[in-house]
């Protein structure tokens, strides 16, 4: 029993804090369990984004001061020049959660937007916005490589 107990605490957890999904054998691919775990996580990381940009405004209000000093003046707006850029970030981020849980919800989630097949959960698990297989994102990477490079 001792043994069990710490086996399920080096369990690895998902993005928003959550526990993976179990899957069960032979379960049906996107079923409603595997939709309520997917919800779940998406529901709570994209409320963990939204306190943290309300906690970095705050701060920054909190924080801003007018330093006599032309390189304490520099090193705080670099700073807050780095938490906006990350706030932007987060902002974008929930709205791609936004859309993904508007997939959930038209029952057009866990699927490649490009070859149809499943995407799996284990990667669903690691990037839950994502809308493309490992095969169809490896090429869409090559292919953008090759554009650029």
């Amino acid at each position: 029993m001792e043994k069990s107990k710490k086996t399920s605490s080096l369990n690895v957890l998902s993005i928003a804090g959550l526990q993976p999904y179990q899957r069960k054998i032979d379960e049906q691919y996107m079923n409603k369990d595997q939709i309520l775990h997917f919800h779940k996580i998406l529901a709570t990381w994209k409320n963990q984004l939204k306190d943290e940009i309300n906690h970095t405004l705050l701060y920054m209000q909190d924080k801003a001061t007018n330093f006599p000093d032309p390189i304490d003046r520099a090193t705080q707006e670099e700073e807050f020049s780095l938490d906006l850029r990350n706030r932007d970030r987060s902002r974008k981020l929930i709205k791609k959660i936004e859309i993904t849980l508007k997939k959930i919800k038209e029952r057009n989630f866990g699927y490649c937007s490009s070859c149809g097949i499943e995407i799996g959960i284990r990667r669903l698990e690691a990037r839950p916005t994502a809308d493309l297989c490992i095969d169809c994102k490896t090429l869409a990477e090559i292919r953008e490589k090759q554009m650029t490079g």
